[in-house]
């Protein structure tokens, strides 16, 4: 009897084995809505806009190289692939661990955990999810997606000596004169820190305003897969979406182009930055 595969939770561009040390990774761009994801809204389905780093997938696309590029299709609403799977709210999923707010993190008891409670200011859902439910979503669409960005990482550090996953993601306007990118390695635990600085070097010089580590340090995934001791390097990278979005912030826009050329110059920092290693490894 045949079996029937299930389809990745990610679009895969590039090659699967690495040909630059570069990997990249776009995790809250999905905007495939399952039917049982909005069957149990309680509000419109466009309320779940909020919850995407909207078209940081076409963004990344466009900056694109010969890097490995893993875009999720499932959207953060469905289940957020940077979150840890333990963080499980127990508001609306019958299988998280009972545990009071003061032991849960500060996302989840903001209403952003593994599955999103909260958009916008909202509640989601209709009702609670079944632990089953919640389960076979780490399963077919969690797992599969760290478990291709490893491969990947452990991939290109064989042939170069070191790997590095720059996370994309987008992030509203920050006040008036703040950064216009943040950079986060998780204060300095998921990377080296002259890969950040050649990043912080790229966005001076194209006099964009960049921070490090505030007010977004990077989560599950840089936890996950950052490791540098054995040359694993794991890098989040958000992008004021004024940068790159029409005005009103749904599509891309007149400076798409502009966005796509600074990540482009940065990966090719990165990269070089990664070269005595990857010259050292040939």
């Amino acid at each position: 009897m045949n079996s029937v595969r299930t389809p990745p939770p990610f679009d895969l561009h590039g090659p699967a084995t690495p040909v630059s040390p570069v990997v990249l990774s776009v995790p809250h761009a999905g905007r495939d809505y399952p039917l049982p994801l909005r069957a149990a809204l309680k509000v419109p389905p466009t309320s779940l806009v909020a919850l995407e780093d909207r078209h940081a997938d076409t963004l990344a696309l466009a900056a694109r190289g010969i890097e490995t590029l893993f875009v999720a299709t499932r959207p953060r609403a469905w289940i957020d692939l940077n979150r840890a799977e333990h963080e499980r709210d127990p508001r609306i999923d019958e299988g998280a661990q009972a545990m009071p707010e003061s032991a849960q993190s500060l996302k989840l008891r903001s209403g952003l955990g593994l599955v999103p409670r909260r958009a916008g200011g909202v509640d989601l859902w209709r009702r609670r999810f079944a632990a089953e439910e919640v389960r076979a979503r780490i399963e077919q669409d969690h797992r599969p997606y760290h478990a291709a960005i490893a491969a990947a990482l452990v991939a290109a550090r064989a042939r170069f000596g070191v790997a590095i996953l720059l996370d994309i993601h987008s992030m509203p306007p920050l006040a008036p004169g703040g950064a216009r990118m943040v950079i986060g390695d998780r204060f300095g635990r998921s990377s080296a820190a002259r890969f950040v600085a050649r990043i912080e070097g790229v966005t001076h010089a194209a006099r964009i305003r960049s921070a490090v580590n505030t007010p977004y340090a990077g989560g599950h995934i840089l936890d996950r897969h950052g490791d540098p001791a054995a040359n694993i390097h794991a890098i989040q990278i958000e992008v004021d979406r004024t940068l790159y979005l029409d005005r009103r912030r749904d599509r891309p826009g007149p400076g798409l182009d502009a966005a796509a050329a600074l990540l482009r110059r940065i990966i090719d920092a990165v990269s070089d930055e990664a070269l005595p290693l990857a010259d050292a490894a040939q």
